[in-house]
Formats: C-alpha cells, sequence, structure tokens
C-alpha cells in the first residue's frame, strides 16, 4: 500500500544517506591506480582536504532517485509475500 511504498523510499533514502560518504571512498579507492593510496582513510584524507565535506555526497542526486522507487518496490514485494505466505499458512 501507500504506506508501505513510503515507508521503503524514505528507508531507502536513509540507507544511502548514511552510505553514500562509505561508497565513494570504497569507489575511489577501487579506480585508483595501484599504490596510488596506502588505504581507504588516505583516500577520506584527500577528499576531506581538496573537496571537503560535500566530496564524499557527489552523485547525491542520481542515487537518491535510484533508491526511493528501489526500496519502495523492494518493501512492497516482501509485504505481498508475506502476507500470501501467511494466507498460505506457512507463516
Amino acid at each position: 500500500t501507500a504506506m508501505t511504498l513510503m515507508a521503503g523510499g524514505f528507508a531507502g533514502i536513509a540507507n544511502w544517506l548514511g552510505m553514500l560518504p562509505i561508497d565513494t571512498v570504497k569507489s575511489r579507492f577501487q579506480v585508483a591506480p595501484e599504490g596510488k593510496y596506502s588505504g581507504v582513510a588516505a583516500v577520506a584524507r584527500e577528499i576531506m582536504l581538496k573537496e571537503g565535506p560535500a566530496g564524499f555526497f557527489k552523485g547525491l542526486a542520481p542515487v537518491i532517485v535510484r533508491a526511493f522507487p528501489a526500496n519502495a518496490a523492494c518493501f512492497l514485494g516482501y509485504e505481498v509475500a508475506s502476507s500470501f505466505l501467511t494466507r498460505m499458512g506457512l507463516d
């Protein structure tokens, strides 16, 4: 229902708001030439020094646009499956 879709959508947004900085550091570490960074702390330090806190949230808009419908559908799918299994006596 609408409440489930909203709950899923906003849960997806909340997830990415917390995880995007970590994902940004991980992604930059993965694509960097070998030996550029000594570890993820060095990546985070460089982002903070060169771009400030906003650097950890680059690409936020497309992530949010994708997260809302994807997680809304996931929550709805779970609720529909759960309801079906309960009606079948398989809860």
